[in-house]
């Protein structure tokens, strides 16, 4: 699966992104230890984790201001049953009992025992 990260298709959807390119190497590979199944799924504006459903969403779409993301960044896109309240999030509600959570990072660091454990959640909750 490892090869799914430096796909072709991966490393078109990061042309002049290699900042944003080294953060979702490092996300991806944590995703895929944990969870060796999942397959990558490269589309026009996100890449998609996918075990069974989609628990985790990596792009370069910008949730906050310019003068407030980091350079480079990623957006990691997951799903919670929950609202959760962390400054790091964006919470957007889908429907009752469904959220969408968006998380910025900047750094490999930001992948943290706080993020995972939230994409942790969101694939479990696809389990269910």
């Amino acid at each position: 699966m490892w090869d799914d990260c430096r796909s072709p298709d991966v490393l078109f959807f990061f042309d002049g992104h290699s900042g944003a390119l080294a953060l979702y190497e490092a996300l991806a590979e944590r995703l895929l230890a944990e969870y060796p199944q999942t397959e990558i799924r490269v589309r026009k504006t996100q890449i998609s984790f996918y075990d069974g459903h989609v628990y985790a969403c990596a792009s370069l779409t910008p949730m906050r201001r310019k003068a407030e993301r980091p350079d480079p960044f990623l957006t990691v896109t997951f799903g919670s049953d929950v609202p959760i309240a962390s400054p790091r999030l964006v919470c957007v509600p889908i429907r009752p009992n469904r959220y969408t959570h968006h998380a910025m990072i900047g750094l490999v660091d930001d992948i943290d025992s706080a993020l995972l454990g939230w994409l942790r959640a969101s694939h479990d909750l696809g389990r269910r």
